[in-house]
């Protein structure tokens, strides 16, 4: 059936007082993986217009890009007085009850293969895309019994569980590795040792960045014996995130040599929101990066790697970016900003016994990791199962 048939799309709410109190819920309220904050609340009088209104168990599925495209959206629960009022940026969907379980309608909008199909129909221009409504309204689906998405809802949930318990684990154990890092060599903000620093230009052979492929007329590939470009969007927090990976020509590294990434450099992203991230690049492979981050690569045995990959997360180094950065147009640190930046010096041999903990943890961090890739494909392959 088509879902205008199992639901309504985009419904009005029931007439209630204006003077009641709701939820308020923006954009941000609503997480890529289905959590929603319910904590903002107004009179209904006060956002009635020029809002999205919903009530309890309405599925809210962000319509624009990139919110679209990354997973938005949430099953409005927990909403003041089982009303809410939010961005005119979601489709709200509410489930026939009779037929459909409204968790499980949400389920499926955040399914790939449905995002995938939104992404398709959606019109408008550039960096203002939308899924229009018709889409929703023309989508063609099968559903189970309402005792069998019960029993699907109930599967999914446990495994979703599973998912972001293993998150909190990975969590608990970085910060594990931070507090070590504070209890070892003090907050580096003041520094309560008086330990030596230096700048980072001082301990490194090279600090450069690299450049955009389509001002140098190259293009992007799907062959992955080509180059590895790497990003801002692959510089997470102390790691370097291959997930999606994006190949360039070969010939790109032959005009821009000097970014050519070797094993053991550091990567700090300089533009955009994510400035300051940064991570070591431990790959065996071609690689090189855009003008989003900042190599920098380390040839004085004062530092040692796992140290110095704290360190430049650490909230000290936060701040120093925060001082730097320039906010003209889009934010962004320069090399000499990257150059200046203050390293602590401990004793190296305070580093290694560091390093030799964060190893430990590592360990750790592996078993939990695996266990969670696990329990994700498991999920994957569920939700094509279900919705496929």
């Amino acid at each position: 059936m088509r879902l205008a048939d199992v639901c309504e799309i985009n419904p009005k709410v029931q007439l209630i007082d204006e003077n009641m109190e709701v939820s308020f819920i923006a954009m941000s309220n609503v997480s890529e993986d289905g959590k929603i904050s319910t904590n903002d609340i107004r009179q209904y009088y006060e956002v009635k217009k020029g809002f999205t209104c919903f009530q309890e168990n309405d599925v809210l599925f962000a319509k624009i890009t990139p919110c679209m495209e990354n997973g938005k959206g949430a099953l409005a629960v927990g909403l003041k007085n089982g009303v809410g009022c939010g961005s005119t940026e979601f489709h709200v969907l509410r489930a026939n009850p009779e037929i459909l379980e409204g968790r499980w309608l949400y389920y499926l909008t955040v399914w790939q293969g449905f995002r995938k199909d939104a992404e398709r129909h959606m019109t408008g221009s550039a960096g203002q895309k939308r899924v229009p409504k018709s889409f929703l309204e023309q989508y063609e689906l099968r559903f189970p019994t309402l005792s069998a998405q019960r029993q699907q809802i109930e599967v999914l949930d446990r495994i979703k569980n599973t998912i972001e318990l293993r998150k909190i684990e990975l969590n608990k154990l970085e910060q594990l590795i931070k507090a070590r890092f504070v209890e070892m060599f003090g907050d580096p903000i003041i520094n309560p040792r008086g330990l030596p620093v230096s700048d980072l230009g001082d301990l490194s052979e090279l600090i450069t960045k690299g450049a955009s492929p389509s001002w140098q007329g190259f293009s992007y590939t799907d062959d992955d014996t080509q180059t590895l470009f790497v990003t801002s969007e692959n510089v997470r927090e102390g790691f370097i995130d291959i997930s999606s990976p994006k190949y360039i020509e070969d010939g790109f590294s032959e005009k821009h040599r000097r970014s050519v990434l070797r094993k053991g450099d550091f990567l700090i992203n300089i533009v955009g929101a994510s400035i300051g991230r940064a991570a070591q690049f431990n790959l065996d492979c071609k690689a090189n990066i855009n003008q989003a981050a900042a190599l920098v690569r380390i040839n004085d045995t004062r530092i040692r790697d796992k140290y110095l990959s704290i360190y430049l997360n650490s909230e000290k180094a936060q701040q120093m970016y925060n001082s730097m950065k320039s906010d003209t147009g889009r934010a962004n640190l320069s090399l000499q900003d990257i150059n200046n930046l203050s390293i602590l010096l401990p004793p190296v041999e305070e580093q290694k016994a560091f390093e030799s903990f964060v190893s430990q943890v590592d360990k750790s961090k592996v078993a939990v990791q695996k266990s969670l890739d696990e329990a994700q494909m498991l999920f994957d392959s569920l939700m094509q199962q279900y919705f496929g």
